[in-house]
């Protein structure tokens, strides 16, 4: 009888031995949030640029990149010599035809002016002298003392004088016409206008901010030559940021708008910034290898640390269950087509089948089959070859 039970013995101990050593976990409650991890490019939410309009040397540069500016806030001056001379010479030209104008308003110049009233004065005095001397014979004629011949001589003569008269009249008046004038006034206004001109040529030599915000693009130095139209800086508000989120397309069907997104940037490691979808893609586009939608996103930047123009990763949380039942995905295991756990049961294997939810990185929920406390097979941990089925007894290592 000995014999048997020591047998007996032996084959239970030895048993025992051979169990493998097996990682459970315990079923908890925890929050899990589905996301899509992508990358994306940092642009400015709201931008300007900043353009020259005329052609020039940089002759001096007031800002920095990086620099917060105000709108209107001067950028570069450009060499304004030449606006400088040419508003001079259109200042004088003004002065030029505004005293044209004066003259013509006069009746035309001075020395002109007097000579032809000199005439008209001494005109005058000798059509009053021919007029004293017509009624003078007229008179004799009535004494009989003057023939008609002297009358009528004396009337020639005053004839003459009255035409003399009215021909100097006339040659004042025409020393400025009607014509003279409107010409005089056109050439003024044509000055004035070339001023303004020259003024705002020389105004368009200092490149101001179109805009209020932070200057994030500016690579020019003192002596460039820039051509109208060139690009003097970028200028945008970066308090809130656009990232074009680059998202495949498998998991377009799981974004909406306003979901919340976190951005990180290696350049800051541990650094994050949160945000939101604004704009979902309408389309589809190749991006190298992958099949992508363009996700617009709006992401808070209080303090300016991420720039236009980087590369960023970034996480979209789609959906998120609270308390949620959760065990480590490497928990959730398949069998004849199903998902299922190995539950520990009295230091037995039992397998169970469940139902899954939401996931993320490493966790994944579990809608049904199991409860909170229950242990679920992790891992193998000694020997590490060993392959678990149901019904197996094993050594647990629990948490």
């Amino acid at each position: 009888m000995l014999a048997p039970l020591l047998l007996i013995l032996w084959w239970g101990l030895d048993h025992n031995q051979s169990a493998p050593i097996i990682h459970f976990v315990t079923v908890r409650s925890a929050k899990i949030e589905s996301t899509i991890s992508t990358n994306g490019k940092v642009e400015p939410a709201e931008w300007a640029a900043a353009r020259a309009e005329i052609a020039g040397v940089v002759r001096s540069i007031a800002v920095t990149r990086g620099q917060r500016v105000t709108a209107g806030q001067i950028l570069l001056s450009l060499d304004n010599t030449a606006a400088r001379a040419e508003l001079i010479g259109a200042q004088a030209k003004v002065e030029e035809a505004r005293a044209e104008n004066t003259v013509l308003s006069a009746g035309g110049r001075a020395s002109q002016l007097a000579s032809v009233n000199a005439s008209i004065q001494t005109a005058q005095t000798g059509v009053e002298v021919a007029q004293r001397n017509y009624e003078s014979i007229q008179r004799l004629q009535s004494q009989q003392a003057a023939t008609k011949y002297q009358v009528q001589e004396a009337k020639d003569a005053l004839d003459r004088a009255r035409l003399q008269l009215s021909a100097f009249q006339d040659q004042r008046r025409t020393l400025v016409t009607a014509s003279d004038k409107e010409v005089a006034q056109a050439k003024l206004a044509d000055a004035q206008s070339a001023v303004r001109l020259a003024q705002h040529r020389l105004t368009l030599s200092n490149i101001r901010s179109p805009g209020a915000g932070t200057i994030y693009q500016f690579d020019l130095k003192v002596g460039a030559y820039l051509q109208p139209g060139d690009l003097v800086a970028l200028v945008g508000n970066l308090d809130q940021v656009k990232v074009i989120v680059y998202v495949d397309e498998p998991d377009l069907g799981r974004l909406a708008a306003n979901l919340p997104v976190s951005i990180n940037w290696d350049a800051k490691p541990g650094q994050k910034w949160w945000g939101h979808i604004e704009k979902l893609p309408t389309a589809v586009i190749s991006l190298g290898t992958r099949t992508v939608g363009e996700v617009t996103t709006i992401i808070d930047n209080p303090n300016h640390d991420l720039l236009p123009g980087v590369s960023v990763n970034a996480t979209i949380i789609s959906k998120i269950a609270n308390n949620a039942l959760s065990i480590p995905k490497t928990a959730l295991r398949t069998a004849r087509g199903e998902y299922g756990v190995y539950k520990l049961s009295k230091n037995t294997l039992v397998w169970t089948p469940v139902r899954t939810g939401l996931s993320d990185v490493n966790n994944v929920q579990v809608i049904s089959g199991i409860a909170q406390g229950d242990q679920v097979a992790d891992r193998v941990v000694e020997p590490s070859d060993a392959e678990i089925r149901s019904g197996m007894r094993v050594k647990p290592q629990i948490d």
